[in-house]
């Protein structure tokens, strides 16, 4: 099945704002178009749906555990469709919204591998991403994610990075990881995140010397650590906050709008 939708992935170490990013693209795509929104949380904290001001009924790594689990104690009929319950499920789990749907991967139950449990939650997803105009993957902190290949068939990551030097050299690593595994990632963004204008050209330098595209930066905003301390969703941030300004002049220069 050809894919429909323009698949977004924000990467970087912990800490750095990832979920911040993913976030105000959200809120970029929603004021400047008329897009259909695919959120994917696929950090196993889960943070998104709290940033975002909406409620979770399941993870994908729960109803895949219990699959496997039913499986492995024979509580399905050997004739029954796993693939159609496992999607059906996906669906269940699955929030709507007027403008945007969110999907939490959350956190792998157990141990071991169901292969073919795995086949099918990766056939399942890329055809629930085909629905949407945009997906928007906040992804986990570091590397992992990458080595297991689950930012293969991107269009564009954004590696977000703070003024610490482990969060610029993991930037790199993750460059260099993903180059390693083949994953398909058409385009490697650099975003900084709590710079001051006098510090951009030091994440800009850097982006040039790994070979990464820089996009920009966000500046610290009053309005987003008040909205965080008073578990406001990110969503209402006023019209002028300096985050919110920056990622849409961000996304304007990528020229994904």
């Amino acid at each position: 099945m050809k894919r429909k939708g323009f698949v977004i992935s924000v990467s970087g170490k912990g800490g750095v704002g990832k979920t911040l990013l993913s976030a105000l693209l959200l809120r970029t795509y929603l004021d400047e178009t008329d897009k259909t929104i695919l959120m994917v949380d696929g950090d196993p904290a889960t943070n998104l749906p709290e940033v975002l001001g909406v409620e979770i009924k399941g993870t994908v790594a729960y109803i895949a555990a219990k699959l496997k689990d039913d499986i492995q104690m024979g509580r399905i009929s050997y004739d029954a469709s796993k693939r159609e319950m496992l999607e059906g499920w996906i669906y269940e789990i699955l929030v709507e919204n007027p403008r945007f749907d969110l999907l939490a991967m959350g956190r792998g139950e157990g141990e071991g591998c169901y292969c073919s449990v795995n086949y099918m939650l990766t056939l399942i997803l890329t055809n629930l991403i085909a629905n949407y105009d945009v997906t928007i993957m906040d992804m986990e902190a570091g590397l992992e994610h990458i080595s297991r290949r689950v930012d293969s068939d991107v269009d564009l990551m954004l590696i977000v990075t703070d003024r610490s030097r482990m969060g610029l050299k993991t930037a790199a690593r993750i460059k260099e990881v993903a180059e390693e595994v083949h994953v398909d990632i058409k385009r490697m963004v650099l975003i900084g995140n709590l710079l001051e204008e006098e510090d951009e050209h030091i994440i800009r330098d850097y982006a040039n010397s790994i070979g990464l595209e820089y996009g920009g930066y966000i500046p610290y905003d009053e309005n987003v650590s008040l909205y965080n301390m008073k578990g406001i969703p990110i969503l209402k941030l006023p019209n002028n906050s300096p985050s919110l300004l920056a990622v849409k002049s961000i996304a304007r220069r990528l020229s994904i709008l």
